[in-house]
């Protein structure tokens, strides 16, 4: 039998979509499945420089420092480096580069930028280096992300997003089943099942 397909919606400045990264890599030890990763547009209207968490959640009645707290928690027992961040970044340009040199150590690689060392994903430079950091020739990446090389594609993931009817991210569809937020192991272990996955 061949491998079902898990859709994996995500975007690199969701605190919530790094912390199933461990999650899908122990679903693709443990099932014969094919990941696909979709690209969602988390925080799209984030300008260049970035934007102070301050202001992407005044007014909401949200507690940065509390919310850090209880998400450090969750990532440390998943093994992952979850340093304190002030701002949020615009992500398109990271998934753009992701989506032409698709490799598990560059998404890894973009995640830890941002929240192990707080590095703007909307800077050019800054993606190059991290594309660098992966054995990816950084001539070749600048490229892409200064001609937009694959904006079509990413413009597809968030069109596939809109047709799913996806609203929010890390989002989970095999089958014709679809599991929203960052739910337990055993939740999407449940999935794959329903949808036909054998180990």
């Amino acid at each position: 039998m061949s491998a079902i397909t898990l859709e994996v919606f995500t975007d690199f400045v969701c605190p919530w979509c790094y912390l199933a990264t461990p999650r899908v890599e122990k679903l693709k030890r443990n099932f014969k499945i094919e990941v696909q990763w979709v690209y969602f547009p988390l925080h799209p209207d984030t300008p260049a420089q970035g934007l102070p968490l301050k202001d992407l959640f005044a007014g909401r009645g949200i507690d940065i420092e509390a919310a850090h707290a209880r998400l450090k928690t969750l990532m440390d027992a998943e093994g992952l480096v979850f340093n304190a961040r002030t701002h949020t970044y615009n992500s398109r340009l990271a998934q753009e580069l992701a989506k032409g040199f698709d490799s598990d150590a560059l998404r890894e690689a973009l995640y830890k930028g941002y929240f192990e060392y707080g590095k703007n994903l909307g800077d050019v430079e800054v993606l190059v280096e991290i594309a660098r950091s992966c054995g990816i020739d950084p001539a070749a990446a600048r490229e892409a992300l200064k001609e937009r090389t694959f904006k079509e594609a990413v413009d597809a993931d968030w069109a596939k997003a809109r047709e799913y009817g996806i609203t929010g991210v890390p989002s989970f569809v095999a089958g014709n089943q679809k599991v929203v937020g960052a739910h337990p192991y055993d939740v999407l272990e449940r999935l794959v099942i329903a949808a036909g996955a054998r180990t």
